[in-house]
C-alpha cells in the first residue's frame, strides 16, 4: 500500500511537473486575458456588493510606450535586465534592514508569475510555487515577454489591471501615448493601487512620481531596456 501511494504520488508530481511547463509555454505566445489574481478581485468586489466591472485591455509590448516600461522597472526591479528572476541583493537588504514595515523584495519576474499562474496569500506552499513559476518563466520567456505580461497584468488602479486600460480610464489615451511624467505616475500607484490613484494623487503619489523621473533619468532612459 505504501509503495503504492508512492507511485501515484510520483505520477501526479511528474503530471504536474509536465503541464506546468506546457502552460507556461503556451503562455509565451497568447495574450493573457484573465488572470487568478483578477477572478478573486472580482469575488472580493462581489462580496463586498461593490461593482466588480473589470478594465483590461491587452496590448503587445511594441504598442506600449517605452517610458512606462522603463517607469515601472525603476520603480520595482531596477535590476530586472541583469537577474535570474531574483534578485538576492534586495532580499538580503528586506531582511536586515530595520524599518517599521518590512518592506517587499519580489521582482518584476515574481510579480508575473505570482499574479498570472497563483493565488495571493502568504503560505510557503504559495511561495515554493512562486520560486518554481519565476524560474520556468526566466527560463522559457524572453525578458521582453516578462516585461510585456506585467505591463498587461498588474493591477493598476481599482478593478483596473494593465497598462492600456489605465492610461484609458485615468488619461484618455492609449499606452503608446504616455509621456514620461504620466508613465511615473502610474508607476508610483503600484506598491497599493487600491489606495493611491493615478486620477488624484496624493502627496505621497506625487513625491514618488519625481522620484522615479529621476531614477528614469539615472538609469540612462529608454535604451536601458533597448537589450532585452
Amino acid at each position: 500500500m505504501l509503495r503504492r501511494l508512492q507511485f501515484i504520488a510520483l505520477r501526479i508530481f511528474l503530471a504536474f511537473i509536465v503541464l506546468s511547463i506546457v502552460w507556461v509555454v503556451i503562455l509565451r505566445f497568447l495574450p493573457i486575458w484573465v488572470t487568478p489574481y483578477m477572478i478573486s478581485r472580482k469575488i472580493d468586489a462581489f462580496r463586498a456588493d461593490e461593482d466588480t466591472e473589470i478594465f483590461h485591455d491587452w496590448e503587445p509590448y511594441e504598442n506600449i510606450s517605452k517610458e512606462v516600461a522603463l517607469a515601472v522597472v525603476a520603480s520595482e526591479d531596477q535590476n530586472f535586465p541583469n537577474h535570474w528572476g531574483f534578485d538576492f541583493d534586495q532580499i538580503y537588504n528586506a531582511m536586515t534592514e530595520e524599518r517599521k514595515r518590512a518592506r517587499g523584495a519580489s521582482t518584476i519576474s515574481q510579480q508575473v508569475a505570482k499574479n498570472v499562474f497563483l493565488w495571493h496569500g502568504r503560505s510557503y506552499i504559495r511561495k515554493g510555487l512562486e520560486v518554481y513559476f519565476t524560474v520556468l518563466i526566466e527560463v522559457l520567456w524572453s525578458k521582453e515577454r516578462i516585461l510585456e505580461v506585467y505591463l498587461n497584468v498588474a493591477e493598476m488602479g481599482k478593478m483596473t489591471f494593465g497598462v492600456e486600460a489605465a492610461s484609458m480610464r485615468y488619461y484618455n489615451k492609449s499606452a503608446k501615448r504616455l509621456t514620461r511624467y504620466e508613465s511615473a505616475r502610474i508607476a508610483a500607484v503600484l506598491p497599493n493601487p487600491i489606495r493611491f490613484s493615478i486620477k488624484n494623487p496624493s502627496a505621497y503619489v506625487n513625491k514618488r512620481t519625481n522620484q522615479i523621473v529621476r531614477q528614469m533619468r539615472y538609469l540612462g532612459g529608454q535604451k536601458y531596456l533597448a537589450d532585452l
